[in-house]
């Protein structure tokens, strides 16, 4: 009998997971990260304790917490504001896949001596015709969680285990039911699960080590200024709600100016690219390209964005050059470009260093 632990989140994907895994014949094994508590003492929706140790016990599976709170903090969150800072827009849970989920699940099924880790993610393991590892997008797009996981290496994946890419949420909340787990109706969080209030800004200025960038103008393409705006952090390229100004017509954040400090503001036909400049890349189907390599594939530059056809180029100095068939909206520095191939499965990616307006040339 194969051993495989398992990350319970005390949500109800990790927790069908566990029980599908326990269906299938594994030795189950549930553990869980405890990644964040914050300052008024509640836990991440990653690491529900409570509700973690309650599913193990309805599946009669041992139960492990392990504390991975320092090295979140170091790599994760300090990461988050010093990005936010400098005008970028992280996605946190893209390294914190790579860089703690997966590096202690991995460290714990050695010490545990499991075969497998697992999670409750909608993706899909695959294998290619060479040998390589890759994900392949869930059966479900609108559950689809591949974007997250594209800093994944061979080593992890060959190890890696996950059952929910053939099914979609309503099926999963009632195979959960099924087993008498109570999380099964319990609500998805929205934010990111270190800010369960989704206020970034307040957070940032919480956690800033030292002095946050004023107050600046808004201005629009040509410069002209429009108003003034209260702090860099406080926004992200492609943000429409929220700007504390009034134009009489609706304005979308187009660049953040972190030197000039000024947000650019345009209508939302402004905030499309022709193309993006990624570096710190990551590739999973393939080999990494060597320099001057291009093929085509489809690029996802945000999460819920549904993927448009590029053709992606390997630079000289280690970055790629991402140049899309029709311009795409509020592609934000500091977000991945994950790229997939015609089955849905993820060749790589990387992070969104620059953009360049459609109107305008070549990078």
């Amino acid at each position: 009998m194969k051993k495989v632990i398992v990350g319970l989140s005390g949500g109800v994907d990790s927790a069908a997971a566990a029980y599908l895994l326990r269906e299938a014949g594994y030795a189950v094994i549930g553990v869980t990260l405890r990644t964040w508590v914050g300052e008024s003492g509640e836990e991440s929706r990653c690491c529900e304790i409570d509700d973690a140790r309650e599913t193990a016990r309805i599946l009669g599976i041992p139960y492990h917490v392990f504390n991975c709170v320092s090295a979140f903090e170091e790599k994760i969150v300090g990461a988050f504001v010093r990005d936010y800072l400098r005008g970028l827009t992280p996605n946190p849970c893209v390294f914190c896949n790579r860089e703690v989920k997966w590096e202690r699940l991995l460290h714990y099924a050695e010490v545990l001596g499991a075969d497998f880790v697992a999670t409750g993610h909608y993706a899909t393991v695959a294998q290619t015709e060479g040998g390589r590892f890759t994900v392949r997008q869930a059966l479900r797009a609108e559950k689809d969680q591949t974007y997250m996981l594209y800093r994944l290496t061979q080593e992890e994946l060959a190890k890696t285990l996950m059952p929910l890419g053939g099914y979609a949420k309503s099926e999963v909340r009632e195979i959960a039911r099924r087993a008498g787990i109570p999380v099964a109706d319990k609500p998805d969080s929205q934010e990111i699960c270190f800010i369960p209030d989704g206020d970034y800004a307040a957070f940032i200025e919480r956690r800033a080590d030292g002095p946050l960038p004023g107050e600046g103008d808004f201005v629009d393409s040509a410069g002209r200024v429009l108003g003034r705006h209260k702090g860099i952090f406080r926004y992200t390229v492609g943000q429409r709600k929220g700007l504390g100004i009034a134009l009489g017509r609706p304005a979308y954040v187009k660049e953040i100016r972190v030197k000039e400090n000024e947000i650019v503001l345009g209508a939302e036909e402004e905030t499309g690219c022709s193309e993006i400049l990624c570096r710190d890349l990551s590739f999973m189907s393939v080999p990494e390209p060597e320099a001057g390599e291009t093929f085509s594939c489809r690029v996802k530059p945000r999460y819920r964005h549904p993927g448009q056809p590029a053709t992606v180029t390997k630079l000289e100095d280690g970055r790629c050059r991402v140049l899309f068939d029709a311009p795409v909206r509020s592609a934000a520095p500091g977000q991945s470009a994950v790229f997939y191939d015609e089955s849905g499965c993820v060749i790589g990616g990387g992070v969104i260093e620059q953009t360049l307006p459609a109107e305008r040339g070549a990078l």
